[in-house]
């Protein structure tokens, strides 16, 4: 049986980024095969419109698809689980799917549909990002333009929730496997780290909070969490009650244009020799990766006895490991590839990791 897709979940507010953040995506995905199914439809298919003329080889006209009939989380089973459907039935199946959502929807029924009898041994939630206007969320709000989202609101005949924007944004909180805070280039750097941090103890154990300048993150920290949030519903508690209100205000946004950039974020890579026990330099990695904040780690190691190399993947402190190939003329040692947000203390990584 093939291995199931992944799929990426994007969810966030209107003008919190998404399509920014998709965009710089395509833009390095590295070889990768990637589809897109667009349900921000606050701009009449404008984020539809800018990725398919972008002009990027990855992001072919057949792999974005726009669902434009409402807020997806009502419209399930009339119109994402036919659209997935059709998607997953093509012979040259994407390498990983993605998925804007409309920024009034309810992430939780929309990772549940993947649990669908036609779907769910097909395709996997790989991840749930949740993006997050930093800017606005500092200044006690939840998006700079408050009356862009109750227009919104007012243009989806089938939105069937009226949920409050303060407990729609608990609820992409409480569903993010990774919370990325865009917009920090408005921020003092203390900001920043303030609302990281805050973010941070606000979501489950384990969700990994980055910041982000015009969602320039690496396609590697975005893709490939493997969380499979399908099966974890139990934890991503929906926290909304379905009645109206109205008392956010709206703001000022300055558009700050500048070059994509990575500088937020580095990676290096570790050398050792062979380790005599995998089971317990597995926690060793976990243990490193909790005490630094390392994103992602990844690579190859050498266990003593053992003729083929062990596969070491983590993201968080989940680390999976299995022997994938025996070595050939490569040297045998353990070569591990570190990434995170800048400033990381490497000679303290490496002499942790190489114990």
């Amino acid at each position: 049986m093939p291995a199931k897709i992944p799929a990426t979940v994007v969810t966030g507010f209107l003008g919190a980024g998404k399509t920014t953040l998709i965009r710089h995506m395509l833009e390095n995905a590295q070889g990768r095969r990637i589809a897109l199914i667009i349900n921000e439809f606050g701009d009449l298919g404008v984020d539809g419109g800018i990725l398919k003329g972008c002009g990027i080889e990855t992001c072919r006209e057949e792999d974005v698809v726009e669902l434009s009939n409402g807020c997806i989380c009502c419209t399930v089973a009339d119109d994402f689980i036919p659209t997935m459907e059709k998607l997953l039935d093509r012979e040259d199946r994407p390498d990983h799917i993605v998925i804007e959502t409309s920024g009034l929807a309810l992430p939780q029924p929309l990772i549940r549909a993947f649990n669908w009898p036609g779907i769910s041994t097909r395709v996997t939630v790989d991840g749930v990002v949740t993006v997050v206007d930093g800017k606005a969320v500092t200044e006690g709000r939840f998006a700079h333009d408050i009356a862009a989202i109750d227009a919104q609101r007012a243009a989806d005949d089938g939105l069937d929730h009226e949920t409050p924007l303060s407990e729609l944004f608990e609820d992409q909180i409480a569903a993010a496997d990774m919370i990325v805070v865009n917009k920090t280039d408005l921020l003092e750097p203390a900001e920043a780290e303030a609302l990281a941090a805050r973010l941070k103890s606000e979501a489950r154990s384990g969700v990994q909070v980055v910041r982000a300048t015009m969602g320039a993150l690496p396609v590697e920290v975005l893709l490939g969490q493997g969380a499979a949030a399908e099966a974890d519903m139990e934890s991503r508690h929906e926290v909304h009650h379905h009645h109206h209100h109205d008392d956010e205000d709206g703001g000022d946004h300055d558009d700050h244009h500048h070059e994509h950039g990575h500088d937020e974020f580095e990676s290096f890579v570790v050398t050792r020799a062979e380790v005599t026990d995998s089971k317990a330099f597995a926690a060793q990695v976990a243990e490193v990766i909790r005490a630094h904040d390392i994103l992602r780690l990844k690579g190859f190691v050498a266990v003593t006895g053992k003729p083929m190399r062990l596969t070491l993947q983590a993201v968080g402190p989940r680390v999976d490991t299995h022997f994938d190939r025996p070595f050939g003329a490569e040297p045998r040692e353990t070569r591990l590839v570190v990434i995170g947000e800048a400033g990381l203390d490497r000679a303290a990584i490496e002499a942790a990791l190489a114990a």
